[in-house]
């Protein structure tokens, strides 16, 4: 299967630009991968195809205002530095992106706002890449909320603004895991209301975690799928979400994967007897046609850009001409796409 079979043109008013208000109330498709047929509804019915005795997995990463701006030392030219992950806490390096790249050398110094917070350029990783050593007395994260504006995808045309800081966020986010440079989009759309009634309803919840980074903004280049490779991303299902996730697996319920993110940590975490294991650690596993899914049957997503990982792994669980029928509706009736936009349940 090809690249190409999987790109669309998306009209520039098919972009949503912020998130609905309330969350529940964006619009629905509702997909049937056996019979292709699709209705449409409102995200709040999505209790109505859920029973008693599903699982619902949950991410509960967290984003963090990843996107910096500041001064190159001498020439002040102003550079972009996107924070993608830490790696070493107590040296403080991290790796980064750099805009424009072409200006930012191994020992050059980027000062933010003030000279005691500034990092340094110590190695280059791709051609946008950069590893950083930052330097700051203090609390990195602190500094990080004061000054970072949220990392909203470019093809959202404005400015970040302090309300991203808010909604950005899945009600399911977790302090203990703000790692991620994107949400995971699909959760958006839940509310603490629509959540107490799906638990009321004796659907189970289970939380795990996979860090959103570098590769959620990234398309695929390649036209042969077999030769694209993912970034790594870390994560974690502890042994409570297991356990939560077996009782419905063993009683013959459904698995409702609430975005990729959730899906690639369960599908790397497969036991041989076909249950799902704790598992930690980093994943680059990549989805595409024709993948035999092991644990997830039912998925929750938004609808996502043209060649993208997360496009894919969509096509391979719903089959791509199955999918490919429901983008196209959505396109002709103005669904929304991306972070902010509507949904999709492939059932």
């Amino acid at each position: 299967m090809k690249l190409s079979e999987f790109k669309f043109n998306l009209p520039k008013n098919s972009v949503a630009k912020f998130l609905s208000d309330p969350r529940d109330s964006s619009r629905l498709m509702v997909l049937d991968k056996e019979t292709g047929e699709i209705e449409e509804k409102q995200f709040k019915d999505i209790i109505g195809f859920m029973e008693k005795g599903d699982c619902l997995v949950v991410n509960e990463t967290k984003v963090f205002p990843a996107r910096l701006y500041g001064k190159k030392e001498k020439t002040n030219a102003t550079i972009e530095v996107l924070l993608l992950r830490e790696l070493k806490s107590e040296e403080k390096i991290w790796d980064v992106l750099v805009e424009p790249a072409r200006k930012v050398r191994i020992g050059n110094k980027i000062y933010f706002d003030d000279e005691r917070f500034y990092c340094e350029v110590i190695d280059n990783t791709t051609s946008r890449g950069r590893t950083v050593r930052f330097s700051y007395p203090d609390d990195l994260f602190q500094v990080i909320k004061r000054i970072g504006q949220m990392p909203i995808p470019e093809l959202i045309k404005r400015e970040p603004s302090d309300l991203d800081k808010e909604t950005y966020q899945t009600i399911f986010a977790n302090e203990d895991y703000l790692n991620s440079i994107a949400p995971p989009t699909a959760g958006l759309h839940f509310t603490e209301e629509l959540l107490e009634k799906i638990e009321k309803k004796g659907i189970r919840i289970a939380k795990v975690v996979l860090n959103l980074g570098q590769g959620v903004f990234e398309k695929i280049e390649v036209e042969d799928l077999t030769k694209h490779r993912m970034y790594s991303e870390y994560f974690k299902i502890s042994l409570e979400a297991a356990e939560t996730i077996n009782k419905s697996l063993k009683a013959k319920r459904n698995v409702f994967a609430v975005g990729a993110s959730v899906v690639r940590a369960l599908e790397a975490s497969v036991l041989t007897s076909g249950a799902v294991k704790p598992n930690k650690g980093w994943t680059d596993k990549f989805i595409y046609p024709q993948y035999d899914f092991k644990i997830v049957n039912k998925y929750i997503t938004n609808f996502q850009a043209p060649a993208t990982s997360t496009l894919l792994l969509s096509a391979a669980f719903a089959g791509k001409e199955n999918l490919m029928k429901a983008y196209r509706k959505a396109i002709k009736e103005n669904f929304q796409f991306l972070a902010y936009g509507d949904a999709l349940l492939i059932v």
